[in-house]
């Protein structure tokens, strides 16, 4: 199939889990195209020309609420940031409640990011707007995981027979369950590395290798994600110390030293200098996080298109 004659039927982006190869690679190759966008001096197309965007964030965020607001703008599209802490979700409102009341301004589609596994799912089955999940819980984040694919492609050229290393607290990550379910429909190879407490029991399932040797996870790979240590996540008290992680997972450049020399080295943000990996990784050649960052405008510019845009029955 030509990724450019796909019919996008899907009115919502709700997790990579419920995409096929095809719907993602038309994804990537759609963003391709609005790459291109960021590149012009006018960084601005009418693509979504008269409708109306509403960033719903149940959660703290920085770079995706601007990275979607941003997309946004570039199609031409009216925006709206909720600040739910100062909304009526305050005075006992429900999410099915809030986006009903919110379509009825006649709005077109609603990015939502929310600290419940499925509520964008939930959302999307109570609304004719469409819903573009920006994480939920420790479910999914799906287009961060389009944005950190789309940028391995453009680096190595492919992604078909990688080999990625997702490194970091696994456990807790809506980063790595994207990834994993777009890498591997991609046929890259996946191996998952962290301590056994920050291994989801039964992920082997989702076609991944685990390792809680990290210069096993890494001396092989292509590329290495490195992931948030969630320490908020911490109610038992059974995380590693921050010292004892760095020595033990922390990416340093004598660790790198044992890797391919091109190994492209990923981190979805905000970095804890010093826990996952050290200033001089962060910052050194191998590095492509300030390049995810901008490339997630053409990724989220992809997905608000399609949606926008899907061919209903």
């Amino acid at each position: 199939m030509e990724k450019e004659k796909l019919v996008w039927t899907k009115k919502d982006l709700l997790g990579l889990e419920y995409l096929s190869r095809e719907e993602i690679e038309h994804i990537l190759y759609t963003a391709a195209s609005f790459k291109e966008v960021t590149t012009r001096q006018i960084k601005k197309v009418p693509a979504l020309r008269g409708k109306t965007v509403v960033n719903l964030f149940y959660e703290p965020s920085t770079r995706t609420r601007i990275s979607f607001e941003l997309a946004a703008k570039r199609l031409s599209a009216d925006v709206i940031n909720v600040a739910v802490e100062s909304s009526s979700v305050r005075k006992g409102e429900t999410l099915i409640d809030t986006g009903r009341n919110i379509e009825a301004l006649k709005i077109d589609i609603i990015v939502v990011r929310h600290d419940c596994s499925g509520a964008p799912n939930i959302l999307a089955r109570s609304v004719k707007a469409s819903v573009v999940n920006a994480g939920d819980g420790w479910h999914e984040h799906p287009t961060q995981a389009l944005l950190d694919m789309f940028t391995l492609k453009t680096k190595l050229g492919r992604i078909e027979g990688l080999n990625v290393s997702i490194i970091g607290d696994i456990a807790h990550s809506r980063v790595a369950r994207s990834n994993i379910w777009g890498l591997t429909k991609l046929g890259a190879k996946v191996t998952v590395c962290a301590p056994k407490m920050l291994i989801p029991e039964g992920i082997e399932k989702m076609g991944v290798r685990v390792t809680n040797d990290l210069d096993e996870a890494i001396v092989e790979a292509d590329a290495i994600n490195v992931l948030r240590m969630q320490l908020e996540r911490d109610t038992s008290g059974v995380f590693p110390t921050k010292i004892d992680f760095f020595k033990q997972y922390g990416i340093s450049e004598e660790r790198l030293k044992k890797c391919k020399k091109d190994l492209v080295v990923m981190h979805p943000g905000p970095i804890n200098s010093g826990v996952e990996m050290s200033s001089g990784v962060a910052d050194g050649r191998n590095s492509v996080i300030l390049e995810q960052v901008t490339n997630g405008i053409a990724v989220r510019m992809a997905v608000l298109y399609l949606v926008a845009h899907a061919k209903r029955s």
